[in-house]
């Protein structure tokens, strides 16, 4: 009798993860004898961890907060995408090999196209912020084909570090990649995607209104409360807001193919995961 095929959610914290949630109604919706579990994994303890999961018999794990650039570092190979930003939210283990994937940032490119509605090619496109969240986006930012990416950092130099990490890709791709200082940063975008922490801390959004063109789509990576300060500038200000939930669920949707083979019915699943939570 074959057994249960292990996968997990790894982070400190974890306990408010969806991704069990989410993994077990995939698995229901496309036939996938599977088992997802959330583990909380001690802060310099990730290596171990993994270890111990795949000796469980563990096939592959999601990684969060702070562990995703540990990830990186375990793979023994990477994805493209991972290593362009140099930080994985996916493994898969097949043998001694240990897969790393990045699917954050296609997970936002189809939440917005498919999900929103929202072409991206040919538009501006503005990237609040230049750390690991940014990093994860980018690459399929740019592989959407808008006219321009801007990414506005309080720090210049991290975003312009970030952009030059991506330029090839972006001239392979015909799109103009800037980082300007924060204070220049005034001109309207069709999109305005915010990967900083903004919400959480209660801090006031890096950038003016003015970023906003009229109906412009406004994304946050976060969602729930996390994302409700932004989410009310943007509105308040005529724009089109999104929380990071669709985001959620279309990376985990790329992590389930990677790992099954199935691309699982996404937008179903972000349907009745948006009513769970009202």
């Amino acid at each position: 009798m074959m057994s249960t095929d292990l996968y997990c959610v790894m982070g400190n914290p974890v306990e408010h993860s969806k991704s069990p949630w989410i993994h077990a109604r995939f698995a229901q919706l496309a036939g996938q004898d599977l088992r997802y579990e959330k583990r909380l994994v001690a802060l310099g303890g990730f290596v171990p961890a993994v270890q111990a999961f795949r000796a469980e018999g563990g096939k592959g794990c999601n990684v969060t907060v702070p562990f995703k650039f540990d990830a990186a570092r375990l793979a023994t190979r990477l994805t493209p995408r991972a290593e362009l930003a140099q930080a994985c939210n996916t493994l898969r283990f097949d043998g001694a090999e240990v897969i790393g994937d990045n699917t954050d940032g296609i997970g936002l490119v189809g939440d917005i196209t498919r999900n929103a509605g929202v072409q991206l090619a040919g538009r501006d496109v503005l990237l609040i912020g230049a750390g690991g969240a940014a990093a994860g986006v980018l690459g399929p930012l740019v592989q959407a084909m808008p006219r321009r990416v801007v990414v506005a950092n309080r720090t210049q130099a991290k975003a312009a570090s970030l952009i030059l990490r991506h330029s090839s890709l972006a001239r392979a791709e015909g799109v103009e990649l800037a980082a300007p200082p924060l204070k220049e940063v005034t001109a309207g975008f069709d999109v305005v995607i915010n990967a900083t922490a903004t919400s959480m801390s209660g801090a006031a959004v890096p950038v003016p209104f003015a970023v906003l063109k009229p109906g412009a789509l406004a994304c946050d990576l976060m969602y729930g409360p996390a994302a409700s300060g932004f989410m009310e500038w943007a509105r308040s200000h005529g724009a089109v807001a999104r929380d990071g939930l669709g985001m959620l669920v279309e990376q985990a949707a790329e992590s389930f193919l990677l790992w099954r083979g199935v691309r699982p019915p996404s937008a179903q699943v972000l349907a009745e995961l948006r009513a769970n939570l009202g």
